[in-house]
């Protein structure tokens, strides 16, 4: 066989074998891409769902409930209100 041949074939035996390891990596980046885009998905998810538990907590109907029950707290009669105002004065 001549000396170009062999090199030739050489060459394309090398090709051949990057080739078929590129893929390979390729397949398994692919995967790995695959599973973290699904873990992003989930977590999404799951902050949706505690998005919308934080407002059902944060709604002022239950923090005045459980100011009433827990702190015996309670809104104040007309007589016991009182409103300040204060005014920007330019002068300290």
């Amino acid at each position: 066989m001549p000396r170009g041949l062999m090199v030739l074939l050489a060459a394309v035996t090398a090709v051949s074998i990057a080739v078929v390891y590129t893929r390979q990596e390729s397949r398994l980046l692919f995967a790995k891409l695959q599973a973290h885009q699904a873990e992003r998905d989930a977590l999404n998810v799951e902050w949706g769902k505690l998005m919308l538990e934080e407002g059902a907590w944060s709604q002022h109907r239950r923090v005045e409930e459980m100011a009433r029950q827990r702190l015996n707290m309670n809104t104040p009669d007309s007589a016991h209100v009182r409103v300040v105002r204060i005014t920007r004065d330019a002068t300290p």
